[in-house]
């Protein structure tokens, strides 16, 4: 495993992090096979573990404090986030930060994921959603602030809508936050036009979330692919999503480097880009543990390579699927 500088924080992190909505946020995870491929990923060198405590209601974050005991000889760094209040995934232009994070919420969720945690610190505190709007009131920096100046959190974070790296640009040149959760990938490459070059100017961190676009760059699905009742993807792959994200990612099986897969050529991507700290795919089983964390130790795609991927750049626009 290779680490990286998350930004300002000074915190080396391992630059294959783990995503763990699934652990909790889909319908069919099971915490005895979450649990082991938990421990899979800390014994071969990952450190960075991104919860939210609308994972499983803050059953994903009890999950990670249950790691963080079992491996207290070992530094891991604990990211999670505040929820909005009016529960709205993605923000709308239209919610105010009463709607979303109004001060005494904000604390009330960060003293519930640290007894969930079962830490004294969380390494990063994240607001689950943002809008560049509320930079204009300055009531969610003050008591983020003053759970930094307590010691209940380290630094501060925003995870930014889907496909809308434009709206977090000001956020970073504000210098009030430590770290950006983003989108990119093979497709999402858009924050490479401004957030990322906001990020190098003001030293933010960069956490690349979705890399696999919710399935799509594993080369699995297919139209015939199904989820359980209940389960988001159904949602989200509605067939006109569906049947699009097929298209776009059957032209890229034949530049699969060989003796390599299509899930490696996507983490790898991402981490070609010198800028990206760590990118947190999910993962809920021994095998998909064993290959992304691998992918750290292949190093960057080859010139040509990138290139070509930079080509399938996928610009979408927000939907009413688009959580």
């Amino acid at each position: 495993m290779n680490y990286r500088l998350l930004g300002r924080t000074g915190l080396s992190v391992s630059e294959i992090g783990y995503g763990m909505w699934g652990m909790s946020g889909w319908v069919d995870s099971d915490d005895s096979e979450s649990t082991e491929s938990l421990q899979r990923a800390v014994d071969l060198g990952c450190t960075f573990f991104d919860t939210a405590w609308a994972y499983g209601d803050g059953h994903s974050e009890q999950l990670l404090g249950d790691l963080l005991r079992a491996n207290s000889d070992k530094r891991l760094i604990t990211a999670t986030k505040v929820p909005p209040k009016n529960r709205a995934w993605p923000s709308q232009r239209e919610h105010t930060l009463d709607d979303c994070f109004p001060p005494s919420y904000v604390c009330d969720y960060i003293l519930q994921s640290l007894k969930n945690l079962r830490v004294d610190q969380i390494d990063l505190m994240q607001l689950h959603t943002w809008e560049d709007a509320w930079l204009q009131d300055d009531r969610w920096i003050q008591e983020l602030h003053r759970a930094k100046e307590n010691g209940d959190i380290g630094h501060i974070g925003i995870s930014v809508n889907r496909w809308e790296p434009w709206n977090g640009i000001q956020a970073v040149r504000s210098g009030l936050v430590d770290c950006v959760q983003v989108i990119y990938n093979i497709f999402d490459q858009n924050p490479i036009d401004e957030l990322f070059p906001a990020c190098e100017e003001f030293n933010v961190g960069i956490i690349a979330r979705v890399p696999f676009d919710e399935g799509t760059l594993t080369g699995t699905l297919s139209l015939d692919s199904t989820w359980p009742d209940g389960d988001w993807r159904n949602t989200y792959f509605v067939e006109e999503n569906l049947r699009s994200s097929l298209a776009h990612v059957e032209p890229l099986r034949d530049l699969v480097p060989q003796q390599s897969s299509m899930p490696e050529m996507a983490l790898r991507f991402i981490l070609s880009h010198p800028l990206v700290s760590t990118t947190i795919p999910g993962m809920r089983k021994l095998q998909h543990v064993d290959a992304n964390l691998a992918a750290s130790t292949k190093g960057p795609l080859d010139p040509s390579l990138l290139q070509s991927l930079y080509a399938h750049r996928w610009d979408r626009e927000p939907t009413s699927w688009s959580q």
